[in-house]
């Protein structure tokens, strides 16, 4: 359903069928610009209540569906904190969750920060108050929290996707906004990931067009690096174990294509991939799937980190399971975040005194 609807939004299917659904989604979107603007409007003129709690609060949101590199920013941005020993928590609202509460990107997030709490509960209010209260957290952050305005932030940092920023240009389900360009005025930062997989051009134009709208937002630039293969035991090897092998990759993420991408430029050789749809929870029949396409020549299967924390496996079949590790650098505007993080510290250590 997901391919289906992709090829029908990106105008892949054509047709008559293809043309009219593309219409009835139109009109869709339509009636949810409209409450998305309304719902906005209400929180702008302070109708609807913001919660504020005592500890900085920001929030690493997307203007999008699909992988933009929340996961990667929200752990980066916790590793900042850490290491300058300032306890901080991560909330989310448990987007599918399994039958212990806890969902893939928790699961990836304890193994790689498990100095870091993370609080998954549908009411992110009541979190951040469990986070101040109960576990004495210093500093909040807010997964996927550009949409969830009942909690105030300190900071609101909002990912484009290079190669999408936009969202085709319309909202759901005619494309792929979450809520209207418009909206990128209450951004503080603005972070385009993926910045290498397009030309300087395209990333001036984007920067204009971000501009318009929340002139004085903070502009990075960052990519997804890949920095080491690891494996269910906690094994890790670098990334060059990648060049030349062949191997058989599968993902269960917002941006497959941009995960293909990345073995690719580590030097994977693809035999064959195979997509699931996000936050997929992975079946015996699943694994028999992959099983069934791995042929003689993989050398190895690689899938990411959310799907490695759901599997818990060395070996499928008798071919190694790695997962690729991905951090985002900041290639341009570090120092002005810095200065955006620094802030937040200095409120935190001026409270502690």
């Amino acid at each position: 359903m997901i391919e289906h609807w992709e090829k029908l939004i990106r105008e892949e299917s054509v047709g008559f069928v293809a043309s009219f659904t593309r219409g009835a989604l139109y009109v869709a979107s339509q009636f949810y610009s409209l409450v998305m603007t309304i719902r906005n409007h209400l929180y702008d003129q302070g109708w609807l209540a913001v919660h504020r709690v005592e500890v900085p609060i920001i929030s690493v949101g997307n203007l999008t569906v699909g992988g933009t590199g929340k996961s990667p920013a929200v752990m980066l941005l916790a590793k900042w904190f850490r290491d300058r020993n300032i306890r901080v928590a991560i909330l989310s609202r448990g987007y599918r969750a399994g039958s212990d509460g806890i969902n893939d990107e928790a699961r990836e997030m304890e193994q790689r920060l498990p100095d870091v709490p993370h609080l998954q509960n549908p009411d992110r209010c009541a979190a951040a108050l469990v986070a101040q209260d109960e576990l004495s957290m210093q500093v909040l952050l807010m997964d996927d929290g550009f949409q969830h305005r009942r909690l105030y932030r300190n900071i609101e940092i909002v990912l484009l996707d290079a190669t999408q920023p936009f969202g085709l240009g319309y909202l759901l389900p005619r494309g792929m906004l979450r809520e209207s360009v418009r909206s990128l005025r209450r951004a503080n930062v603005v972070i385009l990931t993926r910045s290498d997989m397009v030309s300087r051009q395209q990333i001036a134009e984007t920067r204009l067009t971000v501009q318009r709208f929340a002139p004085k937002a903070t502009w990075v630039e960052a990519t997804h690096q890949a920095t080491r293969l690891t494996n269910a035991s906690g094994a890790s090897l670098g990334v060059e174990t990648l060049a030349g092998k062949k191997v058989l990759a599968f993902s269960g993420i917002g941006n497959p294509k941009a995960f293909l991408e990345t073995l690719r430029k580590c030097g994977a050789e693809v035999t064959d991939s195979i997509v699931f749809p996000d936050h997929h929870a992975y079946t015996s029949s699943d694994v028999q799937r992959v099983l069934s396409s791995v042929g003689t020549t993989a050398e190895m299967i690689v899938c990411t980190g959310k799907d490695l924390a759901k599997l818990e496996v060395d070996m499928l079949g008798i071919v190694p399971l790695w997962a690729v590790q991905i951090e985002l650098l900041c290639t341009f505007g570090l120092d002005a975040l810095d200065d955006q993080l620094r802030r937040i510290a200095d409120q935190v250590f001026v409270e502690n005194a």
